[in-house]
This record gives structure tokens, sequence and C-alpha cells, in this order.
């Protein structure tokens, strides 16, 4: 049953993110949302900016749906047994219900204020100055908050702020090649789904499962040669839902008396965009830049400039996400032995990025 409705999710959202970003994509022209070539970024060619309609509106769509079986289904008792078999609890559904419409306010505020900065930008500070606030808010108001084994809610949520914004610049840092910032946040997702999956998380697979399927509905046309960017309208989108999973579910449970060290899992996981934004970060204070200008020193411009494809600089970082994930998943079966060797797996893969940044330090920008 489990299995049937994550394939029916899956192929639901990717078909409506699929005709949402075909039409996006002709409707971008007419609403000013175009990306032009500029000194700092790759591309040579005017491309539309309206994948982030399709991103939301996806997600929006599957959320507002979704509290409406709570509300009209589950809470009345409509569904029976398939409650039952799916281990659906309605008074906690109820709750969910709540929490997902605080969630889907936050993601409309990141998601409007991404539409302004596409059409006419903002500037760095006042996107941040909302991407805390929003944070804030959800950390708070929707519960979305990681514990630590600390009791003080008010530090818990500054933490958890803290990493959304993290997580939400980590992503839109990476939306700076075809299929980048999409492909890796449909694999942190397919991982989290497995993690939630695993402690029988119904509500937060549910939702991951949803996002994947937005993703590779994008995907379609956003791999390389991409006939449609996501802009911030659909970066800090999709940084605020993989902060929200790895936020949202449970890597272990003090009732078990399992090991701890899974609650490191989405360090793991994000290993590769957190190393991304940090270096690129240091590089441009190193620089005397502005960390938010942005640039052609990520990752991904270094393999280019080692004369990788488009196509193979992109699956380069999805196979060191994979890695990464990969390994993570097992910290639920592991001793402390196989959690160190774990980590040092993912010490390597950066490792190996740390050689291609170094290599290429003094080289030339991308033709």
């Amino acid at each position: 049953m489990l299995i049937l409705l994550a394939v029916a999710l899956l192929a639901g959202a990717c078909s409506c993110s699929a005709l949402l970003t075909a039409g996006a994509k002709k409707l971008a022209p007419r609403l000013g949302l175009l990306a032009y070539p500029q000194a700092d970024r790759y591309h040579r060619s005017v491309i539309p900016l309206g994948g982030g309609i399709a991103i939301f509106g996806t997600l929006a769509i599957f959320i507002v749906a979704a509290a409406g079986v709570v509300r009209f289904l589950v809470a009345p008792g409509h569904l029976g047994q398939m409650a039952d078999r799916l281990n659906i609890v309605p008074a906690d559904f109820l709750r969910r219900c709540d929490e997902l419409a605080v969630v889907l306010i936050c993601a409309a505020i990141l998601f409007a204020v991404g539409l302004w900065d596409d059409r006419r930008p903002l500037g760095p500070f006042v996107k941040l100055a909302v991407q805390c606030l929003v944070a804030l808010l959800a950390a708070t108001a929707a519960e979305i908050r990681v514990e630590f084994f600390i009791d003080n809610r008010i530090i818990t949520s500054a933490i958890s702020a803290l990493w959304i914004v993290v997580i939400i610049n980590s992503f839109n840092f990476l939306d700076n090649m075809d299929g980048a910032s999409a492909g890796i946040a449909a694999i942190a997702g397919a991982i989290l789904f497995v993690a939630a999956a695993f402690n029988e998380q119904v509500f937060v697979g549910g939702l991951a499962i949803v996002f994947v399927g937005t993703l590779l509905g994008f995907l379609a046309f956003n791999f390389p040669p991409a006939s449609i960017f996501m802009g911030d309208a659909g970066s800090l989108v999709v940084g605020f839902f993989v902060a929200l999973l790895t936020l949202r579910t449970t890597y272990y449970q003090q009732d078990q008396s399992g090991p701890w060290y899974p609650v490191l899992m989405p360090l793991v996981v994000m290993a590769v965009p957190l190393y991304d934004l940090t270096s690129v970060t240091l590089l441009r204070l190193r620089q005397g830049k502005s960390p938010f200008v942005g640039d052609t020193q990520h990752f991904s411009h270094r393999l280019r400039r080692r004369g990788l494809t488009d196509t193979q600089t992109v699956l380069m970082l999805y196979l060191a996400t994979l890695c990464c994930g990969l390994g993570a998943t097992f910290l639920y079966q592991v001793n402390l032995v196989g959690a160190v060797l774990i980590f040092a797996q993912t010490f390597l893969i950066l490792a190996i990025i740390a050689i291609f940044e170094s290599t290429v330090r003094h080289g030339k920008d991308i033709d």
C-alpha cells in the first residue's frame, strides 16, 4: 500500500511539475522573467526564468490537496482501514495540517521575493532578511525545529532558523549550472525519504516524495542543455523544502535507546552543497568581494574549466552527492566504528572536491 501510494505521488507530482514548467516556459517572456548573458554567468543565450513558478505551483497544489484530504477524509474517519494500514493517526495529521499551512505561507513569501528579484534585483541583504524572518516563522509556528537533546525552545528555534537560512543559500548558490540545484535537491530529498520511511513517518515521507517528483518534472526541462531556469523564485523554495525535510525527519528515538549519531545524517547528506557554499564564500571574502555577489568560482565552474561538458559536470555533482547520501543511509545500522568510517568517507569525497578547487584557482573564466 505504501509503495503504491509513493509511486502515485511521485508520478503525479512529476507530471504536474512538467506540465507547469512547459507552461511557465511560454509565460516567462511575457512576464519579463528572462536570464540574459552576463560576465559572471556561464550561459550565452537568453533563457526563461519561470521554473520557480512550476516548482512552487506543484508543491502548493499537493500541499493544499493533502490538507483537504486530512480535513475531509482523515479527520472524519472516512478512510477507515486504509488509514490504519498507512499508520495514520487523525489527531496527529490534523496538527500537521496546521503546520502545512505555515509551511505554505513561508514558501509563498520566499517565492514572491524570489520572483520579484528575478524581475528586478532586490539586493542580497533584503533577501537575507526575508529568509531570516521566514526561518524564524517556520521554526516557531510550524515546529520545524531540531532538538539536539536541548530542552530550551529558544535555543533550538535559533539553531533551526540558522540551519534553514544556510540551506536556502546553499541551494541558491548551487543554482549556477543547468540541473545542478534541482538535481542535487532531488537526490537529497530521495535520501531523506528513505530515512523517513525507515522511521515510518508517513507525513514527512509523503512530502519528500512529492518534492522529489516536483524536481524531476522540472529537470526534464532544466537538465543540460537547459531550456528554462528556476531562478531565485525556485532556488529559495527548493532550499527551504530541503531544510524542512532535514529538520522534520526523525533520526533518533530516545525511547528505543539506539545510537545517537544518525542525528548527524543531514550534515552528511548536505556535505556537497555545504562545501560549495563554504568554499565559495571564503574565496570571495579572501578576494575582498561580497560573498553574495555571483561569480564563476563554484565547484561546477572549476569542473568545466577542467574540460568537462555541462552534462559531465552536473553528473559529477550528482555522483558526489549520491556517494555522501548513500553512506548517510547506513548510519541507522552501524556501530560507532561504522559511523566514523561513513564520516571519513564523506571527508574524503570533499577532499577530492578540494583538489579540483585548488588546481584551478588561477584558471581562466569559462568561455
